[in-house]
């Protein structure tokens, strides 16, 4: 046991240190990011105009506005960029054959190199995140929630990163199969820019669907990837209505698991690898 923490801790350590020598545009990139957010408060200031309400289904101007800023929070912590596509390219060009030969695993390995991406990455950019709530303080008028509350946002975001690691990786493992998952990959960051509630909340989407197709919306996983920690925050997801959705939450993190441990077991008794 102290042997293989040992282990599992040298590879954390050395992702860390590999996404500091050459991550260093982290805080300027992430600043550059909340640029849209300009634009957002011109966009929905219009909107709220133009419709001539102060709240549409729940949600006020400054509600809108605060819950976008908090999505590219949930998104910094869910999104994966390049794991999918990355497994893809090592079973293509045969470097996954070195999880065959080696006692380190797949999986393990995935989830350690994406948290040390993600410590490199707060570490160094929590300055402009800071900076562009407090410029932007004002919109979020109920100010900060309760423990509870923050509690619950805080277990969202952590399930979040496991939910997108599993789910991106699952994508990942089906280049076992059929080699290249570009096209899977550019459908599912279409279905997931609007149903994960990075483009606007989801209740202005589910509103004009029939009742079914509501039903399926509010347990799909994608709106645990944005939408879910943002509208705990926002308090628009509260009581019974928290438990439930952290419990789903909880029971699609282990769903997507199992999928990557049994997809990535069946594609290793397929996987034939040639050459040095």
């Amino acid at each position: 046991m102290y042997a293989r923490a040992q282990t599992w801790w040298t590879i954390l350590r050395i992702c860390i240190e590999e996404r500091l020598v050459y991550r260093g545009d982290f805080a300027l990139g992430t600043l550059m990011r909340f640029l849209p957010i300009i634009t957002q408060i011109f966009l929905w200031t219009s909107v709220y105009a133009a419709a001539g309400q102060g709240d549409i289904r729940g949600y006020t101007r400054d509600d809108v506005i605060a819950y976008y800023l908090l999505t590219m929070v949930g998104r910094a912590f869910s999104s994966m960029p390049g794991l999918a596509s990355g497994i893809a390219r090592q079973i293509r060009d045969g470097e996954i054959k070195k999880f065959l030969i080696q006692p380190i695993d797949l999986l393990g390995f995935l989830l350690l190199a994406r948290i040390a991406h993600k410590l490199v990455y707060y570490g160094v950019a929590i300055g402009p995140f800071a900076l562009v709530f407090f410029l932007c303080g004002n919109y979020f008028t109920n100010g900060w929630p309760e423990a509870s509350v923050l509690a619950a946002f805080v277990a969202s975001l952590v399930m979040a990163f496991l939910l997108g690691l599993f789910l991106e990786a699952a994508i990942g493992m089906i280049g076992f199969w059929f080699l290249e998952v570009s096209s899977l990959l550019f459908v599912y960051m279409l279905f997931n820019f609007f149903f994960s509630g990075h483009m606007f909340p989801l209740e202005f989407l589910t509103g004009y669907l029939p009742d079914w197709l509501q039903t399926v919306a509010h347990y799909q996983p994608l709106q645990f990837l944005a939408y879910f920690p943002a509208a705990v925050f926002l308090g628009k997801i509260e009581g019974p209505e928290l438990v439930e959705g952290l419990c789903v939450q909880a029971a699609w993190v282990m769903v997507f698991f199992v999928v990557c441990r049994v997809a990535m077991r069946r594609g290793f008794q397929r996987y034939s690898g040639y050459g040095g």
